[in-house]
């Protein structure tokens, strides 16, 4: 799978919150703090795993679609693996 700009900025957004909150604690800053930064971390990765599950998902049954075969494999499979994430 080819993964476009906007998915990798998403993935190096995420990386500098992490890199914030790393440097949060280093900083001894306020507990509550560094736990709401966690959380939108979390949160960010938790929709990443969605956007790039739903892409793939969509060129698989594309492909799927053009090849003449069924594609419920393709949407089992990202079922689990969205379940898997969590």
């Amino acid at each position: 799978m080819n993964y476009d700009a906007k998915t990798k900025n998403r993935i190096k957004r995420i990386e500098g919150q992490l890199r914030g909150i790393l440097r949060m604690m280093e900083e001894e800053q306020d507990c509550k703090d560094i736990i709401t930064q966690l959380s939108a971390s979390r949160s960010a990765i938790d929709r990443s795993i969605g956007v790039i599950v739903s892409e793939n998902l969509v060129a698989c049954v594309r492909k799927a679609e053009e090849d003449g075969e069924p594609s419920d494999a393709y949407v089992k499979e990202a079922v689990d693996l969205l379940v898997r994430s969590r």
